[in-house]
């Protein structure tokens, strides 16, 4: 089929206008025509190759969401006219230890996960294609079913920043009562507070931004700790059992350390880059640990959609027309957006596509067969 979509076609160019074609579905995959896909700020840094692991044409996009249009003979869990999501992953080995623990992110095999665009986690001549694009194609195991009560606008965001922070909360048993910090209330952060107080815990909010204060207790935050205030800090010392630390860059972590209760986790979602060095006898004294966590498994992944559903949970979102996707990506560049998430409106690239010349690229491969 003819997709349409944005993509980069080498480090340092804008994104553009491009067309290709997607193979239609295999016995067990899933069309579908895409509503919406949302804007995460690892498609910056994939698009520009900030992590030198880019393979173009780059067209980004691991938010999806949309609506069935063909399945093939073998799908029984969706049909024409289902709503659907797509998020990080589209496809794993299926035979190692932590796919059969339903923890495909952390695939084993020899490539590793497929990502929904970028290829492969490992070594190999894939390079798929992701949502901001027209049409889709998927294994119906990597599908998400969008329950009735939740809008297609709100589903991308959840497929991302929803899970990258509820498989933590999952992994180290957050439990109703405790209490959850949240460092860095972007993209991540608001859905790791709307998701804490889902799940009973008290959750505290960890900015350096005093303004954003007012906003971040709008979003359910039981309290907000300015971390530039040493009082505030002090008095929150040995408060926290889990941290979920959203901060998606190179940061001293030194300061959340104190923090944490005695056994208490300090998880990393989103910083790719480096922890410069930090004493570590107040970890060896409380055994207090550091760790990381990615994303999320399939099932893990529908249980938060589901989570959301349920608790009226929704991201906070802008929309945006395809046309917009370089001047959104200038602003997370500089730091500057004020908005949570940003959605793209998958018709105006349809409606682009219609009316301006796109630039053939070559087809996709998506996955071996």
């Amino acid at each position: 089929m003819e997709v349409f979509g944005y993509g980069a076609l080498k480090s340092g160019e804008k994104l553009k206008l491009v067309k290709f074609n997607r193979e239609s579905a295999r016995e067990n995959e899933i069309e579908f025509e895409l509503s919406h896909c949302g804007i995460c700020h690892s498609d910056l840094h994939f698009a520009h190759n900030d992590w030198g692991m880019t393979e173009y044409p780059c067209v980004p996009g691991h938010e999806l969401s949309g609506k069935v249009t063909n399945v093939g003979d073998k799908v029984s869990k969706f049909k024409v006219g289902d709503r659907i999501g797509v998020g990080c992953i589209i496809d794993s080995c299926g035979e190692c230890d932590m796919c059969k623990k339903d923890l495909e992110n952390y695939c084993k095999g020899p490539r590793g996960a497929t990502m929904t665009y970028g290829g492969t986690m490992g070594e190999s001549e894939i390079n798929t294609y992701g949502g901001y694009s027209t049409h889709f194609v998927v294994k119906e195991d990597f599908a998400i079913t969008i329950p009735d009560k939740l809008e297609s606008e709100y589903v991308g965001p959840i497929l991302c920043a929803g899970i990258t922070v509820y498989s933590p909360m999952k992994n180290w048993e957050l439990q109703k009562g405790q209490t959850l910090g949240v460092a860095g209330i972007g993209g991540l952060g608001h859905m790791a507070i709307k998701i804490g107080k889902a799940l009973g815990a008290e959750v505290v909010a960890l900015t350096r931004s005093e303004d954003k204060k007012d906003k971040i207790l709008e979003m359910g935050a039981d309290k907000v700790i300015i971390t530039k205030n040493d009082e505030e800090m002090e008095k929150a010392a040995q408060s926290i059992d889990l941290m979920i630390n959203t901060i998606p860059v190179a940061h001293d972590i030194s300061p959340y350390i104190p923090l944490m209760k005695h056994d208490g986790n300090i998880v990393i979602v989103g910083n790719l880059e480096k922890i410069p060095e930090f004493e570590s006898g107040p970890l060896v004294f409380n055994r207090i640990s550091i760790a990381g966590s990615l994303i999320g498994g399939i099932k893990e992944t529908q249980e938060v959609i589901d989570l959301c559903a349920k608790h009226d949970i929704r991201p906070e979102i802008k929309k945006v027309k395809a046309n917009e996707i370089n001047d959104v990506f200038s602003e997370l560049k500089e730091g500057s957006s004020s908005n949570y998430r940003h959605v793209i409106e998958i018709d105006s690239l349809k409606e682009e596509g219609k009316n301006k010349d796109a630039e053939e690229i070559k087809a996709p491969l998506r996955y071996a067969e």
